[in-house]
């Protein structure tokens, strides 16, 4: 699986966030090397979860779409005159 990149900025709001929460969750303080490296353990983890979920969603939005088009289309089908 290809790796998910964060952009610096939004890896070190995260990263800042969970400081915040070891902090006001535990009483503990954690420095950024350590929060940075529980940030990329999760990810390893946890990303293929959230990803394949994501999966999932799309596909269900995309089977709705298509059900939605397919009575459009049926919708605009003219009646045959037969003789």
């Amino acid at each position: 699986m290809i790796p998910i990149r964060v952009p610096k900025e939004d890896k070190d709001e995260i990263i800042a966030d969970l400081q915040n929460f070891f902090y006001e969750e535990r009483g503990e303080e954690i420095g950024s090397l350590a929060a940075e490296q529980l940030l990329d353990h999760m990810m390893k983890q946890f990303a293929p979860y959230i990803y394949n979920q994501a999966v999932r969603d799309a596909k269900t939005a995309v089977n709705e779409k298509m059900l939605q088009i397919e009575d459009e289309l049926y919708a605009l089908e003219r009646p045959v005159n037969r003789r």
